[in-house]
C-alpha cells in the first residue's frame, strides 16, 4: 500500500514477527495484540476494509479519494490543533461534515443522509446493496473477485452473512473502535429478537427524529408488506410444505416487527441523543435492540447506572429525570455548570452557621 521496496517490506515483517514473538502472540492469532490494537492478519485487514466501505456507503468517508477523483489531503503538522474532521471524511468547503447541499449530483454513490440503512434483501437501501455500490465505484469489474476474496478470508458465505452475524461485522467494528475501557462503535445494528430484520444507524447523524424515521420509513412499510403476504398465504387453500414454512417465518417476522416498532416508539418518546455524553450512554436506552452479547450487556449495565443516578452529569439524564437532576444541581455546582443551570445552585451556609444550626437542632431535640 505504501510502495515499500521488497527489502524494506521483508525487514518490516521480520520486526513485526519478532515483536509478536516477544509479546507471546502467534502469527495466526486473530485477536488484538493489545486491547483495541488489531493484529497484523489478513482477517483484520479484510474487516478493516469492510468497515471503511461501510463508512463510504454511509457517507462518513469520501469515496472520491480511493477512486482518484480527489488527491489525498496532506496530513497536518503533528503539533497543530486537531481538525474538526478526519482528513478522509466527507466534508464541505469549510471542513465540516458534508450535508446534502454540499455535494453535486455526480457524486459516485448515493448517500443515505438520515443515517439509516436496512438489512432487508431487495430494499433500495439494503445494506448489502449499499456496500456493493461502494465496492463497484472503487473496483469496478474487479469488485466480485474482491468480494469473494474478502468473504473467503473472513470465512463467511456472503457479505450479508458477515454483516448479519453479531459475531461478524459488529464484533470486529466494536473491537476497531474500542480502546482501554472506552467503547465507541459508530454503526449501530438495531435488530428484531432473531436478527431477521436489522436497521443500521450511523450515530453521527443521530437526531431526536431518527427513531421515528426508522419506524415511518422502514419498519411500518415492512410490516405492511409482511402483513399482505401473510393474508395471501392464509387465504390460500392447499398450501405445500414450502408455503407452510413461509407462513411460519412470516408470522414470526410480523410479531418481531411489532415488538421492534413498540420498543422504538417507547424509547423515541424520551430519547434526545447527545454524543457529548459518549456513545455508551447515548446508546444505553436501546440496549434491548442489540444482539452482540458483550455490547448489549455493557449498555444494559450503563442504563441501570443511569436509572440509579450515577451519570446525572449526562444530558440524557436531565432529559429523562429532570426533577432528580435539577434537585442535585441545587447542591452540586459542577453538575449545575455541566447542565447550564448555574442559577439553580445554592451556596452552602458558612461553617459557623452550620454549627449554630446543629446546636439549635440538638437543644430542640433535648426539649
Amino acid at each position: 500500500m505504501y510502495g515499500l521496496p521488497d527489502g524494506a517490506r521483508k525487514s518490516l515483517m521480520v520486526a513485526v514477527s519478532e515483536f509478536q514473538s516477544d509479546a507471546g502472540v502467534s502469527e495466526d492469532e486473530d485477536d488484538a495484540t493489545e486491547e483495541g490494537t488489531p493484529s497484523v492478519t489478513l482477517a483484520a485487514q479484510a474487516a478493516d476494509l469492510l468497515s471503511y466501505i461501510m463508512g463510504c456507503a454511509f457517507g462518513r468517508w469520501d469515496i472520491r479519494y480511493p477512486i482518484g477523483q480527489k488527491q489525498s489531503p496532506e496530513l497536518p503538522n503533528a503539533f497543530a490543533a486537531l481538525p474538526t474532521c478526519p482528513p478522509g471524511m466527507l466534508q464541505n468547503a469549510d471542513g465540516r461534515p458534508a450535508e446534502p447541499n454540499d455535494l453535486t449530483s455526480d457524486y459516485p454513490i448515493r448517500i443515505p443522509w438520515p443515517g439509516v440503512i436496512v438489512d432487508d434483501k431487495g430494499h433500495l437501501d439494503d445494506v448489502e446493496i449499499r456496500v456493493r455500490e461502494a465496492m463497484d465505484a472503487i473496483w469496478g469489474r474487479q469488485k466480485d473477485a474482491i468480494e469473494q476474496e474478502v468473504c473467503d478470508i473472513l470465512k463467511c458465505k456472503s457479505l450479508r452473512d458477515y454483516i448479519q452475524k453479531p459475531s461478524g461485522f459488529f464484533a470486529d467494528h466494536l473491537k476497531r473502535y474500542s480502546k482501554s475501557r472506552r467503547q465507541a462503535p459508530i454503526y449501530w445494528p438495531l435488530s428484531t429478537a432473531s436478527g431477521s430484520y436489522t436497521l443500521w444507524i450511523y450515530c453521527h447523524r443521530l437526531t431526536n427524529q431518527t427513531l421515528y424515521s426508522c419506524i415511518n420509513d422502514f419498519v411500518e412499510i415492512k410490516q405492511k408488506q409482511v402483513s399482505e403476504d401473510l393474508v395471501k398465504l392464509r387465504n390460500k387453500s392447499g398450501r405445500n410444505a414450502g408455503e407452510e414454512k413461509d407462513l411460519e417465518r412470516l408470522s414470526s417476522l410480523d410479531s418481531e416487527l411489532k415488538d421492534l416498532r413498540n420498543e422504538l416508539l417507547r424509547v423515541a418518546a424520551f430519547w434526545r441523543p447527545d454524543l457529548n455524553d459518549g456513545v455508551q450512554i447515548t446508546a444505553a436506552p436501546l440496549w434491548q435492540l442489540f444482539r452482540f452479547p458483550k455490547w448489549r450487556n455493557a449498555l444494559k449495565e450503563t442504563w441501570e447506572k443511569l436509572e440509579k443516578g450515577e451519570y446525572d452529569w449526562a444530558h440524557l439524564a436531565l432529559e429523562i429525570w429532570p426533577d432528580r437532576v435539577r434537585g442535585k444541581c441545587r447542591h452540586d455546582k459542577s453538575l449545575a455548570v455541566a447542565h447550564g443551570l448555574e442559577e439553580l445552585y445554592e451556596e452552602p451556609p458558612t461553617e459557623q452557621k452550620k454549627g449554630g444550626r446543629r446546636k439549635k437542632a440538638a437543644s430542640e431535640g433535648e426539649e
